[in-house]
């Protein structure tokens, strides 16, 4: 990959994207929209609205698009991607694109169907050594970022995260009742294992989640840091490993 950058740090730089996105026509982490449709198709109609966050220069709302889903509005935090890929897509009505912060959404209260992240949320977390314990910044970003999802989804819309973080560690960031939703997750992956998580909104956590929630509140178990081996996730610049 042409792009690496010296320091994980830049991956929560905007000037950092800007100038990859002058250059970079495109790049798909976790895989390109056809090696995780199946899982989708289940998810998302063809007539809903539907947001996607960090959408970068990824294939991703152009596959959609040809796919069907006819009615997507993308953000970006980088003025370089939103302006490029508005000019590329322009023939495509219902397509919008939007320089804009995931943690500010200019959209008024249950505004979609779905919300769509992928690899946005692990580029926040680049910077984090252990996935135990995230660190207050990142953890505010993260509450943030989810607080005002949750607003902009409509009653029974759906928050669809795909990522490369295992659901033990991940599901330690999304089990919130405060965020109104519940949770569910599949994989998909040949050689390396990638993760799809949907919330629903409207729906209550499940048993478990509700308990892991609880459990998160009241502190980390000593014994904790032995139940599951670290793999990627303890290695500062993971998303290196990342194939497209």
């Amino acid at each position: 990959m042409d792009f690496l950058p010296d320091q994980n740090s830049c991956y929560k730089d905007v000037s950092y994207w800007d100038e990859r996105y002058k250059t970079e026509q495109h790049y798909d982490w976790l895989g390109s929209f056809s090696k995780f449709q199946h899982l989708l198709e289940n998810e998302i109609k063809k007539e809903d609205l539907i947001l996607i966050l960090g959408c970068g220069n990824s294939s991703l709302s152009g596959d959609m698009y040809e796919a069907g889903y006819h009615s997507i509005t993308n953000i970006d935090y980088s003025s370089v991607c939103i302006s490029t890929r508005s000019s590329m897509y322009s023939s495509c009505p219902g397509m919008t694109w939007h320089q804009m912060d995931v943690r500010q959404l200019s959209f008024s209260d249950a505004s979609f169907d779905v919300i769509l992240e992928k690899a946005t949320l692990d580029a926040m977390m680049v910077e984090e050594k252990s996935p135990w314990e995230v660190s207050p910044d990142t953890a505010c970003f993260i509450h943030q970022a989810l607080s005002e999802i949750s607003r902009c989804l409509k009653p029974g819309g759906r928050f669809v995260s795909i990522t490369f973080a295992q659901p033990f560690f991940r599901k330690r960031l999304y089990a919130r009742s405060e965020y109104d939703w519940s949770i569910r997750h599949q994989s998909y992956g040949e050689g390396f294992e990638y993760f799809v998580f949907v919330m629903t909104k409207g729906e209550e956590l499940s048993t478990q989640d509700a308990a892991l929630e609880k459990s998160l509140l009241e502190g980390p178990s000593p014994a904790a840091a032995s139940a599951v081996s670290l793999q990627q996730e303890d290695k500062e610049d993971f998303l290196s490993y990342i194939d497209p």
